[in-house]
C-alpha cells in the first residue's frame, strides 16, 4: 500500500485496524499492537533538522486552520517552538542516537538482593491524542554478577518515556532493556501514572490512575512481589 494511502486511512480511521474493528469504532479504548514503537522503515532518511523545518511548516497550518493570527508577535515563533520542542525534547526517545550509553560493573560488593530504584518521574505522550501521561516508574534488579549505575535507570526509563506511547508498551521496553544489559530476566517495572487523554477530554475523570507491572525471573513470585510493594510503599 501507497504511503499517500496509509495517510488517507489514518485521517479517516475506516480501515480495519484490530479484530476487524475501525479507528472510530475504537475510540478511547487504548490498545497497541505490539511492544516496539511503530516505526517506518525510512523514519530517519530527514536529518533532525529537516524534520524540524517541516514540522514547523505543517504545525503553522494547523495554527491557520484553527484561526489564529500567526502574524501575531507571540504566535510567530510558535511552529519552531514546537517542532524543537518534538524533536529535541518530548519525543527525543525516537532517535537512536539518544539511547543512553550505559556502562556495566563488577558486582564487587557481593549485594544478591534486589535493588529498587522507586518514584522515578517521567513524562509521556499517549500516543492516541498526543497529550501527556505523566507518571512514576519503579524499577528493580537483582544482579547476576553485574550493575549499573543508578542514575542509568532513570535514563532508560526517560528515554523509552519520551515518544509517543501506551503505558502497556513503555512498562515491557524498559523492562526488556533492562533485562538484555544486565543479562538477567530478575528485572521488576511498575508504572503508575495519569493519562491527561482521560482526565482533561472524553471520559473527563481527574481521579483515575493506570498501574501496569512486568515481573520477570525470581519477581514473578508472590513473595518477591509483596517484597518489591514493602520496598515501594516505605
Amino acid at each position: 500500500m501507497k504511503e499517500k494511502d496509509l495517510v488517507l486511512e489514518a485521517l479517516t480511521g475506516t480501515n480495519g485496524y484490530l479484530n476487524g474493528h475501525t479507528h472510530e469504532e475504537i475510540g478511547d479504548d487504548h490498545l497497541y499492537t505490539g511492544v516496539e514503537t511503530p516505526l517506518k522503515a525510512n523514519a530517519f532518511e530527514l536529518s533532525n533538522q529537516e524534520k524540524k523545518t517541516r514540522i514547523a511548516e505543517l504545525f503553522a497550518e494547523i495554527m491557520d486552520v484553527m484561526g489564529l493570527d500567526l502574524t501575531d508577535d507571540s504566535l510567530q515563533g510558535t511552529p519552531m517552538r514546537v517542532a524543537k520542542m518534538y524533536i529535541d525534547e518530548i519525543y527525543s526517545g525516537l532517535d537512536p542516537a539518544n539511547k543512553p550509553k550505559v556502562a556495566l560493573f563488577e558486582n564487587k560488593y557481593q549485594y544478591n538482593q534486589m535493588l529498587v530504584e522507586k518514584d522515578i518521574t517521567f513524562y509521556s505522550n499517549c500516543e492516541h491524542h498526543f497529550v501527556p501521561i505523566i507518571g512514576k516508574a519503579h524499577v528493580a534488579y537483582i544482579s547476576s554478577g553485574k550493575v549499573i549505575g543508578l542514575s542509568k535507570l532513570n535514563r532508560i526509563v526517560q528515554y523509552f518515556a519520551k515518544r509517543p506511547q501506551v503505558q502497556e508498551r513503555l512498562t515491557n521496553q524498559i523492562a526488556l532493556e533492562l533485562q538484555k544489559i544486565l543479562d538477567t530476566e530478575d528485572v521488576a517495572v511498575i508504572i503508575d501514572a495519569k493519562h491527561l487523554c482521560v482526565s482533561s477530554r472524553g471520559i473527563k475523570d481527574d481521579t483515575s490512575a493506570t498501574v501496569t507491572s512486568f515481573y520477570g525471573g525470581t519477581f514473578n513470585t508472590p513473595e518477591k512481589i509483596q517484597e518489591l510493594y514493602n520496598y515501594i510503599n516505605n
